[in-house]
């Protein structure tokens, strides 16, 4: 049973993750609920650490979508690969979660929501360094990042409320 939670308590504790904390946006996503299924930060850390910047500063899948698609792993499970059932609900809800993200925001593409152009030459993963960008204010001011994990945050959210059992 997942214990109740206050919805934007989380959302706010989801953004400040990002913000004040550096942590990049799948991250932030999935540590803001991760307690909620017996999961220790460090381990959610870990495992969602690679899917920031679009996976790898490649710009792919924005993170906090990213985050969502882990969260819909453990809020429907689909451990066991000869159960097409639950597989099925799996990708349902990673499909839901996911086109609501994109509703709101008109993609879940890290570079079309973050208005840059570059694409990968053909043969290469990315044209993006990965080096992580410095967190300071004109970084704030110039990415929508924290809002989009507010609302990554908020939609996964809303859908671990309303699963009862686990």
């Amino acid at each position: 049973m997942i214990e109740e939670f206050d919805l934007e308590e989380r959302v706010a504790k989801a953004g400040r993750l990002f913000k004040e904390g550096g942590y990049n946006c799948c991250q932030a996503v999935v540590l803001a609920y991760c307690d909620l299924f017996g999961m220790d930060e460090k381990t959610a850390a870990s495992l969602s650490s690679g899917f920031g910047g679009g996976m790898g500063r490649m710009r792919e899948v924005c993170g906090s979508v990213s985050g969502m698609v882990m969260l819909s792993g453990m809020l429907s499970p689909a451990d066991n690969p000869s159960d097409k059932a639950g597989r099925t609900a799996n990708y349902a809800l990673v499909q839901e979660v996911a086109g609501e993200f994109r509703n709101i925001n008109g993609s879940i593409i890290c570079r079309e929501l973050l208005g840059l152009d570059k694409k990968p030459a053909e043969g290469q993963a990315t044209s993006e360094s990965p080096v992580p960008s410095d967190r300071t204010a004109e970084y704030y001011k110039k990415r929508p990042c924290e809002e989009l994990v507010k609302i990554s945050a908020r939609i996964i959210g809303e859908r671990i409320k309303n699963t009862k059992v686990l």
